[in-house]
């Protein structure tokens, strides 16, 4: 006789690692976009471009495999708040990695021209979102309410760097109107990594609500 519960816990579990499979893969993706900006690669930038395939596809297969499990299993209470975090959580981690293309992108655009300065906080974004990234992962598994409100407020780091860097080349931009191209290029590539910021707070929110059975906004 099958044992519901069993089959309910092997499903979901089966949709826990691939969540975790898809984080690593867009933090990989995030990492590899400042890498390829860092180095002005465009082969690595069109390797980023080509495999955000991948994570869309996979996504997409998330996806369906929540939708399945709800249809099965019918699950409820917590079980339910479980599984629709999860489906929440797959399609702001694929926007990650179409932000992470969107740096690959910018890098494209740049072509040969030389970087209007040097590279400081984007990397610290880069690595803040990351770290965000991957400790919300650590949540999500181990159901820590705490754990995902102070992932957060980390987001404020990440805005306060992106402000730094606002602030920095809207200065160059009014010394030097002719750098303005270039400036907006390394605003592009900061914005992108701001909105990941958000995206891993949009995840924490679905985790305390997983947790918690309260839906409300953190850090606003």
């Amino acid at each position: 006789m099958v044992n519901p519960r069993a089959t309910y816990d092997r499903e979901f579990s089966e949709i826990q690692e691939d969540i975790i499979r898809l984080g690593s893969l867009v933090e990989q993706a995030i990492a590899r976009s400042i890498e390829c900006l860092e180095k002005r690669d465009p082969g690595l930038a069109n390797q980023i471009i080509a495999e955000d395939e991948a994570i869309n596809d996979l996504r997409f297969q998330l996806e369906e495999e929540c939708l399945r499990l709800i249809a099965r299993q019918q699950p409820a209470a917590s079980d339910l708040r479980a599984v629709l975090s999860a489906l929440s959580m797959v399609p702001e981690m694929e926007r990650m990695a179409d932000h992470a293309s969107g740096i690959a992108k910018t890098v494209l655009r740049m072509g040969d021209e030389p970087l209007v300065k040097p590279l400081v906080n984007i990397p610290r974004m880069a690595l803040t979102v990351r770290e965000m990234l991957r400790d919300s992962l650590k949540a999500f598994v181990l159901r820590d309410t705490e754990a995902a409100k102070a992932i957060a407020q980390r987001d404020n780091e990440v805005d306060l760097l992106y402000k730094a860097v606002f602030d920095e080349l809207i200065g160059i931009m009014a010394r030097d109107p002719n750098s303005a191209t270039r400036a907006t290029y390394l605003l592009w590539c900061g914005h992108n990594l701001e909105r990941i910021g958000d995206r891993v707070t949009n995840i924490a929110e679905r985790i305390v609500f997983m947790t918690t059975g309260n839906l409300k906004e953190l850090n606003r």
